[in-house]
């Protein structure tokens, strides 16, 4: 009976000993994983990939190892909390310009080429989530393989526009945009040597597709955004004055026409009258006054044949 006893306290005694010795992987539902072997007297050997929202115990010694699941982004707007700085190009009359922007995509997490990601990129940069968070190790990651490829494939685009069309002109800077992306795929997959960066709604399964490039016009430095602005306004005044131009010659082309019909001196009277320099009276039709035009400032309404100042007299 006391062996017995004995012998059932080692038991439990070594099952608490191979308990905690053993490791565990546990993933959110935006990580998935990889386990290693790599115990004490064994050589570390790939074990298997681990799903979403999962826990599995392993050996005592395994390593463990999770990365991003799903939709991610590499913003290099260059502020605060971003992944990397804005990226130069040159354009094809030799300004340097400054693009901001996002990379979304989602990190291929199909088992073998998750396992080939770590093995070749992974390891190098230390790229794994730590306690669910992406590291510096990732985002040093994703400078050498995202924005190395983007900023060779927007500088090739760039060399064939100009700045003012890529800074001004939007149908300009959408074809530049795509241009870029399709460019920027290629470059992306060579630089990474597989698809290891697929479109944003990849889940693990089916076709890679490629990561989306969202880009904001390129910006040219303050000393020619200046310039642009002052030969905007430049332009904008030239064309008022054309405007004011035309104007001016309408209104003497009307000047003209009038004169043709009314004569020198009857187009002054009229034009007395339009801007109210001239009194007028109205004479009841038949009444036999007759009241010359007196100009504003002037004497008194005078008689026909009457001197200046001379009442108006009914005609007998």
């Amino acid at each position: 009976m006391r062996k017995t006893a004995v012998l059932g306290l080692a038991i439990a005694v070594a099952a608490v000993g191979v308990l905690s010795g053993c490791t565990s992987i546990n993933t959110q539902p935006d990580e998935t994983g990889l386990t290693y072997n790599a115990g004490p007297i064994s050589d570390t050997r790939f074990d298997a990939c681990v799903t979403p929202s999962t826990r599995t115990w392993d050996g005592p010694g395994d390593k463990h190892y999770t990365y991003p699941f799903g939709q991610r982004t590499y913003d290099f707007s260059g502020g605060e909390g971003t992944d990397g700085n804005p990226i130069s190009v040159v354009t094809s009359d030799n300004v340097t310009m400054t693009v901001t922007g996002v990379a979304t995509f989602s990190l291929n997490t199909d088992c073998k080429t998750l396992r080939q990601f770590h093995e070749r990129i992974g390891i190098k940069f230390q790229a794994w989530m730590v306690d669910g968070r992406t590291t510096d190790g990732w985002r040093t990651m994703l400078n050498v393989y995202l924005k190395q490829p983007l900023d060779k494939a927007m500088d090739a685009v760039s060399k064939k526009y100009g700045y003012k069309d890529l800074y001004s002109d939007p149908a300009i800077k959408e074809r530049w945009e795509d241009e870029v992306g399709r460019l920027a795929s290629q470059f992306i997959k060579d630089q990474a040597g597989s698809d290891y960066f697929c479109q944003p709604s990849y889940a693990g399964t089916g076709p890679c597709g490629n990561a989306v490039l969202t880009l904001q016009a390129p910006v040219p430095p303050e000393n020619i955004r200046a310039a642009l602005t002052a030969e905007q306004e430049a332009v904008a005044q030239n064309n008022a004055q054309k405007q004011r131009n035309e104007t001016v010659r309408t209104e003497l082309e009307s000047i003209r026409e009038l004169v043709k019909v009314l004569g020198p001196d009857a187009y002054v009277l009229y034009k007395a009258v339009q801007e109210g320099k001239v009194s007028v009276l109205p004479v009841p039709a038949g009444s036999g006054i007759a009241i010359p035009p007196t100009i504003a400032g002037g004497g008194a309404p005078v008689a026909p044949g009457g001197g200046a100042g001379a009442p108006v007299a009914p005609a007998r």
